[in-house]
C-alpha cells in the first residue's frame, strides 16, 4: 500500500475524486489503481469560511514496487510529494497474543455488560474461553423502555436506567468513539473495526472524530450479544455480583443477587462508573481501591445554529447543507489553577436525566446519528480532587457526587433544574434571588422533566466562581458561548468513577484472580478507551487461565 497525506475536498464535492487527485500524485492513470481505502478525513476549519476535508488514504496499484522505487528514488519513510506526503504502508491487524491451552476449561466471569465488559467478554468467548457475563441491568430493549417511561414522568427503576443495563452508561449518549489513549497494539483500530463490523458505519473507521449516536450503539450492542453467545458464552441479565468468595487471597467466585454461588478463577470487575453499592462491597471485603479525581459542573446548551456559524463562518447554504453540526472543544483555567473545560459535547443533542439513585438527579448528552436535534450542549465542568470530598476515605469522591445530586434533585423537586447564564452569573455576583429564566430565549431540549429554578446552591461557590470564570474564557474562544440565553442544567456529576480498584502490572488487584477493567475501576475515559482496556484485560484473563501470567 502507498500511503497519501493531505489530500484536500471541499464540502460536497464526491469521494470518488480521490481517485482522480490519487493518480496525479502518484502520476499515473486511474485505472491502475487497485483500491482505495480512507484511512483518515478530518474537517479543517482554521480558515472559516474556506473549509475543506484533508485525507490520508492508502492506495494498492498495479506495479506497486516499480512505482514506489520510481517515487522514492532511494528515499525512504515519509517522503514530500509536492504539498502531499506518501510513503509506503503494510497493513497491521490487531493479533489476539495469547493462544489458548487445549483441555482446559476454566470459565472466566466478566461482571458489567458496557463496552469494557462487552469487548472482554467477545474477545475471550472468541479465543473459546466461554465466559459467563452477568449484567445487574435488563437488555437493551427492555432498558429503553423503563427510560422512555421514566422521561415521561415515571418512576425510576433503579436497576434499570441510564447508568444501569446492556451497552452500559455509553448506551445513551452521543456515541463517541474517539480517544486520546496512545495505542501501540492496534486495539484502537480493532475496536472500531468490531463497532462497523456488529452495524456501525464504516464512516467510524476513517473520521477524525467517529460517533453512532445512541439509536445505532443499541443494535450494535444486540449484535455483539448475539455472537458472544454463538461463540459459547452466557449471558445473564438482571444479576448483580452482591458478594465476592476469596480464599487465601485468591478469587473462587461471586455471589449473584445475594443467592446464587458461580465458581470462577478469574473475575473481571467491569462494573462502571456509578455501581456504588458494588464498591461498597468490594471495600468492605478490602479489595484495595482509592478516590481519584474527576470533574463536575453542568450541562449547557446553545443554539446549534449558533454554534455552526460559530465554528464555520459564513458558508453558503449549499455548504451548509453538507457539513455536520458542528462540535466544538473548550478549554480554561480558573483563577485558583482548576481545569475548567468542555466534556461529551453532544452537536444537535439533548440533556438527558441520568439518574440511577431515587431522590438524587444527575444529568448527561445524548444525540442520535443523525445529529439533527435544534439544541448543542456539552457539559462544562471544572476539576476536583479528593482534598474537595472532605474525607480521605476511598469512596469520598462517591459521598461527594451524592450530595450534589440530592441538592440537584431538591432544586428541580425530582425534574432537571434548569438555568439562564445570566441569572446564574448575576445570582453568583450580587447574591440576590434572580428568576432563573429572566434572559431565556429558547428552551432546553431535555430527555425528562425540567423546570427552571436557581441552581447557584447545587456546587460549593469556588466550583461555581471558576465555572463562571471559565464561561466567560470561552466565550472569547467561540462567539456567544456566554451570552445570557446560555442555558445551564444540573447536576454533571457523573463524568467518570471517582474510585480506582488498583491492578499491578498483569491488571489483576492484591487479590488474584480479580481483574478490575474499564471506566468504572478507574482505568478508561469513554466508549473506545473503555473497550480497549476491556481487550487488554481480556489478554490478561487468557495469560492467568493458560498459566503465562505474570
Amino acid at each position: 500500500m502507498i500511503r497519501i497525506e493531505q489530500i484536500k475536498l471541499r464540502p460536497g464535492q464526491k469521494e470518488k475524486l480521490l481517485y482522480q487527485e490519487a493518480s496525479g500524485i502518484l502520476k499515473i492513470q486511474p485505472q491502475d489503481i487497485l483500491s482505495l481505502h480512507i484511512v483518515k478525513r478530518s474537517l479543517d476549519a482554521r480558515k472559516k469560511p474556506d473549509l475543506f476535508y484533508s485525507y490520508i488514504i492508502d492506495v494498492e496499484t498495479k506495479k506497486e514496487t516499480a512505482l514506489w522505487k520510481r517515487l522514492a528514488k532511494g528515499r525512504s519513510g515519509r517522503i514530500a510529494a509536492g504539498k502531499h506526503f506518501i510513503s509506503l504502508q503494510q497493513p497491521q491487524d490487531y493479533i489476539f497474543p495469547v493462544k489458548r491451552t487445549e483441555g482446559r476449561k476454566e470459565r472466566p466471569i466478566v461482571v458489567g455488560m458496557g463496552p469494557a465488559g462487552l469487548f472482554c467478554a467477545y474477545f475471550l468467548a472468541r479465543e473459546g474461553y466461554e465466559p459467563i457475563l452477568l449484567e445487574r441491568g435488563k437488555d437493551v430493549d427492555e432498558r429503553q423502555k423503563d427510560v422512555e417511561a421514566f422521561w415521561a414522568g415515571g418512576s425510576l427503576n433503579p436497576e434499570s436506567n441510564v447508568q444501569f443495563g446492556e451497552g452500559g452508561a455509553g448506551t445513551f449518549s452521543d456515541g463517541k468513539l474517539n480517544t486520546l489513549v496512545k495505542d501501540t497494539h492496534g486495539r484502537n483500530r480493532e475496536v472500531l473495526r468490531l463497532f462497523a463490523a456488529f452495524g456501525a458505519p464504516e464512516e467510524i473507521l476513517f473520521d477524525n472524530k467517529p460517533h453512532i449516536g445512541t439509536d445505532i450503539l443499541r443494535g450494535v450492542v444486540k449484535n455483539m450479544r448475539a455472537e458472544i453467545i454463538r461463540l459459547g458464552g452466557e449471558i445473564h441479565f438482571k444479576s448483580q455480583v452482591t458478594d465476592l468468595k476469596i480464599a487465601d487471597n485468591r478469587v473462587e467466585g461471586v455471589v449473584v443477587n445475594g443467592e446464587q454461588f458461580l465458581p470462577a478463577k478469574a473475575v473481571v470487575l467491569a462494573i462502571g462508573h456509578s455501581a456504588r453499592n458494588t464498591f461498597s462491597m468490594l471495600f468492605e471485603k478490602g479489595i484495595p481501591m482509592e478516590a481519584k479525581p474527576f470533574a463536575v459542573g453542568f450541562r449547557v446548551e446553545h443554539r446549534q445554529k449558533r454554534i455552526d456559524e460559530s465554528m464555520y463562518g459564513a458558508v453558503s447554504d449549499m455548504t451548509a447543507e453538507s457539513l455536520p453540526a458542528a462540535a466544538y472543544k473548550v478549554t480554561a483555567k480558573a483563577e485558583d489553577g482548576r481545569g475548567v473545560y468542555s466534556f461529551c459535547m453532544c452537536p444537535g443533542g439533548y440533556v438527558v436525566n441520568a439518574s440511577s439513585e431515587p431522590e438524587r438527579l444527575c444529568t448527561n448528552g445524548m444525540s442520535y446519528s443523525g445529529r439533527d436535534g435544534e439544541n448543542a450542549n456539552s457539559a462544562v465542568i471544572i476539576a476536583v480532587t479528593p482534598e474537595d470530598y472532605g474525607d480521605i476515605h476511598p469512596l469520598a469522591g462517591i459521598a461527594f457526587q451524592r450530595r450534589l445530586e440530592e441538592k440537584a434533585y431538591l432544586a428541580g423537586a425530582g425534574r432537571v433544574p434548569v438555568q439562564t447564564y445570566g441569572s446564574f452569573r448575576e445570582r453568583m455576583e450580587k447574591g440576590t434571588a434572580v428568576k432563573p429564566d429572566k434572559d431565556a430565549a429558547f428552551l432546553p431540549a431535555v430527555k425528562g422533566e425540567y423546570v427552571f429554578a436557581d441552581i447557584t446552591g447545587i456546587l460549593p461557590d469556588k466550583l461555581n466562581k471558576g465555572i463562571v470564570e471559565g464561561m466567560e474564557q470561552f466565550g472569547r474562544q467561540i462567539e456567544g458561548f456566554d451570552r445570557p440565553d446560555t442555558l445551564l442544567s444540573a447536576v454533571e456529576s457523573r463524568t467518570s468513577s471517582p474510585v480506582r480498584i488498583l491492578r499491578d502490572d498483569a491488571l489483576q488487584s492484591e487479590v488474584r484472580g480479580l481483574f478490575p477493567c474499564g471506566e468504572g475501576a478507574g482505568y478508561a475515559g469513554g466508549i473506545t478507551s473503555a473497550a480497549m482496556d476491556g481487550i487488554k484485560v481480556a489478554e490478561a484473563v487468557a495469560a492467568e487461565l493458560t498459566g503465562m501470567g505474570k
